[in-house]
């Protein structure tokens, strides 16, 4: 009788112990649900909830007004600015892994979602390209292209920064060769030309060469290697500013052939309408005091004065730019803040912000049509 009550009292025991034990366990698959659903939440979710929120400006045509006349075709455009992708040198592996899945989860959500036909980086693609090696190079190529992957109905475009190749002093053909060779694989545009349509449309091939001329049926991009335009006669700048006299000579003809065919000769004639000017430096201005906004710059940097050839064009070469190209909108980065600023005859540039959190908390892209 008395071995019956001890194992029963025993027994007892574990039940009472094997309690406590359950329920550490719930506790513990609680709080390991909890931990998995913020980090799906956070690393995740929180990208589609953002961009959800953004959308493509609204378009009127002339049925919006009551005409007869079809819709005119738009081009979906993206750009981002200063991606900043960490080299060997400078990047930590562990800050390499956080800022890239922030950029990827990003520009993979807005592709999805927004659906852009073009995206194009407007500069400071890498962050060690001046100096890397051939093999740090390519490691930087092969995880810029996981994290920006995209269909192959998306184009992907970019010019040079001075991340990439290197201020004017540090610049140089086998950089500026390098570069292109990523970012034009079957030599399309870059300094060669290529010709990027509406879905829909088509047009001839380029044959005539121009720095990074993209044409389409409404407008024309003119992809800029602002780095080459320091101004002081060398080999790259000279090469860089005879090419945007053709170009210039190019889109006078198209905006002049009713008046004065003679002159263009057989020129593949490009779109009458202004361009859009692309490049990474800024035209000059003294600085971001008149910038406002969340994604300006913060009020302890935007009275800092730029200077000339470092945080922006010249004024000379910012002269030069908007005199033969005459663009109806320009589109910059380098600074790593948004800045909407008129220039001469009320032509707006538009500074795009960075896309690296690295870079600023809140980093963004812009939308156009």
């Amino acid at each position: 009788m008395a071995a019956e009550d001890t194992a029963s009292t025993r027994l007892g025991a574990g039940r009472q112990h094997l309690r406590p034990l359950k329920r550490r366990g719930l506790v513990l698959l609680r709080l390991t649900a909890i931990v998995l659903a913020v980090l799906l939440f956070c690393e995740f979710l929180i990208y589609y909830l953002v961009i959800f929120r953004c959308s493509w400006p609204a378009v009127k045509t002339p049925a919006d007004a009551g005409g007869l006349g079809t819709p005119e075709p738009v081009l979906r455009a993206m750009f981002l600015a200063d991606t900043h992708l960490l080299g060997a040198v400078r990047g930590h592996w562990l800050d390499k892994l956080r800022r890239e899945w922030q950029m990827e989860r990003a520009f993979q959500t807005a592709l999805w979602l927004l659906q852009p036909e073009v995206v194009f980086i407007l500069g400071d693609v890498f962050d060690e390209g001046k100096w890397s090696s051939s093999q740090a190079w390519a490691d930087d190529v092969g995880r810029f292209w996981k994290i920006f992957r995209h269909p192959p109905h998306v184009q992907l475009r970019a010019v040079a920064g001075n991340h990439d190749i290197g201020f004017h002093y540090q610049m140089n053909t086998y950089k500026i060769k390098r570069f292109e060779k990523v970012f034009n694989p079957e030599r399309l545009f870059s300094w060669k030309g290529i010709n990027f349509c509406v879905p829909g449309t088509q047009l001839p091939a380029d044959s005539t060469g121009g720095p990074w001329l993209i044409s389409c049926p409404c407008l024309s991009f003119v992809m800029v290697n602002s780095v080459a335009l320091e101004g002081d006669g060398c080999d790259i700048c000279s090469g860089a500013e005879a090419e945007l006299l053709e170009i210039s000579h190019r889109l006078n003809c198209s905006r002049e052939q009713e008046h004065r065919p003679q002159e263009c000769g057989d020129r593949q004639r490009l779109p009458a309408s202004a361009p859009i000017l692309l490049q990474h430096f800024p035209l000059y201005r003294r600085n971001d005091a008149n910038c406002s906004g969340e994604d300006a710059a913060p009020p302890d940097e935007k009275y800092t004065p730029f200077k000339e050839r470092y945080d922006a064009l010249s004024q000379e070469a910012s002269r030069k730019l908007l005199w033969w190209l005459r663009p109806r909108l320009v589109l910059s980065g380098h600074t790593h803040s948004a800045c909407e600023v008129l220039h001469g005859a009320g032509v707006l540039e538009v500074s795009v912000p960075s896309f690296s959190w690295r870079n600023r908390n809140n980093p963004s892209f812009i939308m156009k049509l």
